[in-house]
């Protein structure tokens, strides 16, 4: 579902973790951080994680935006959440996240119900689900994790809730679009918005996360769906900028179908968007997408390639204009697509900015929800914590320094 944009003040962390943020971000800049053996083998070893884990995550498993009125929590808050604890070796809290996702989103029964994308304070005061239509990129999220998590802890338990999870995907949110084939579908209602009409998300499916899904349940509709985005990728970004939402149209009385403008969105990129560059720097170079990638999205590329210091808030992609500029998280985002692009001095620019603005910032600073998830994907790429191989697996820093126990294969790759 669409982002809160996040403003709100929240309780500092200690000055003791803010130094070591701030170390952690010098020996970044100085060209990566060095092997640390017993560090990365620590549970929630990643310090911009520590950070995220103190200002937005309950004790309970639940994060918390206090952007918003509701103090909302999303299922991709919890999904993006998981991910990073997982990269964190933060099992702890990996549990604590997913098993309030169950309980509160999934009315306790993953293999029966997608969870609900937004839990908060209600219109009455009181607290529950606020809208129980499930969100597909957070259900993608949600399972790649738990694939990832069965196979590097060894629980098998992991594995058999994320086939479960992307059954109900599969059934509910993957449709046969006319002219395009099996697309994954924002959400499990409300994107049918015309005759014939369908309002589809470029953010929802990171390459990476359908590579990963295809090897583990090749039975399922992800080569087909890969095989849509990339059609969708090569029709929409006509001056190299993708826009957050889009529509496929067929006409009526049969035709071909097309991808247009949607009518009520507009053709403006921005928070959902700027996913989209940072998924593409994710993906490996040797992945059959990545040259359309590079092809299809150069435009922000040669934006700040040509002198821009920051991102824009927005672009009117039909025309290739950009509006504002966009606030840090942004250019965290942008980080890995940077290096895939060969743009060092644009590269340097945006890191710069992020070690200035996120990883540095003063100790009275507002703490931005977005900005910071943002900064965890960016950064902890940049770090090298995690990478993706072109099979979809995850590879973990962490990994080859912790070997685990009695590990056991729990995925079929």
């Amino acid at each position: 579902m669409s982002i809160a944009h996040p403003h709100e003040r929240l309780p500092l962390v200690s000055r003791r973790l803010v130094r070591t943020l701030a170390a952690a971000s010098a020996l970044w800049l100085l060209g990566g951080l060095p092997a640390q053996a017993a560090d990365d083998c620590a549970a929630a070893s990643w310090p911009l994680w520590q950070q995220f884990a103190e200002r937005f995550m309950q004790a309970d498993g639940r994060v918390i935006d206090f952007s918003v009125a509701q103090q909302h929590s999303t299922s991709e808050g919890q999904s993006y959440a998981m991910f990073f604890a997982l990269v964190a070796r933060d099992r702890a809290r990996f549990d604590k996240l997913w098993n309030w996702s169950i309980a509160n989103l999934a009315g306790g029964d993953i293999t029966a119900q997608l969870p609900a994308w937004q839990w908060g304070r209600k219109d009455d005061g009181s607290w529950g689900v606020v809208d129980a239509n499930a969100a597909s990129d957070a259900n993608l999220w949600f399972a790649y994790a738990l694939i990832e998590a069965a196979r590097v802890w060894g629980e098998p338990r992991y594995a058999e809730q994320a086939r479960a999870l992307l059954a109900l995907v599969a059934r509910h949110e993957v449709a046969d679009l006319p002219g395009l084939g099996p697309t994954l579908l924002p959400a499990t209602q409300g994107f049918m918005i015309g005759p014939r009409t369908w309002r589809l998300n470029p953010s929802y499916l990171p390459v990476p996360l359908a590579r990963g899904l295809q090897q583990f349940d090749p039975q399922g509709p992800w080569k087909a769906v890969i095989d849509s985005y990339a059609r969708m990728l090569a029709d929409i970004t006509p001056k190299g900028f993708v826009a957050d939402w889009v529509a496929w149209q067929v006409p009526e009385g049969g035709g071909a179908g097309a991808f247009i403008t949607d009518p009520e969105k507009s053709d403006v990129g921005s928070y959902d968007a700027i996913r989209t560059y940072l998924w593409a720097g994710m993906t490996p170079r040797s992945d059959p997408l990545a040259p359309l990638l590079q092809k299809r999205l150069g435009g922000m590329a040669g934006l700040l390639k040509a002198g821009a210091g920051a991102p824009p808030e927005q672009v009117h992609v039909e025309v290739g204009h950009p509006d504002g500029k966009g606030p840090v998280g942004f250019s965290a985002a942008l980080l890995p697509y940077l290096q895939a692009a060969g743009a060092p001095a644009a590269l340097k620019t945006q890191q710069e900015r992020v070690r200035r603005e996120l990883l540095e910032a003063p100790k009275d600073a507002p703490a931005r929800y977005y900005d910071q998830v943002l900064g965890l994907f960016g950064t902890g790429y940049m770090e090298q914590r995690y990478q993706f191989l072109p099979s979809g697996r995850l590879q973990l820093r962490w990994e080859k320094a912790c070997p685990q126990k009695g590990r056991s294969a729990t995925t079929t790759r």
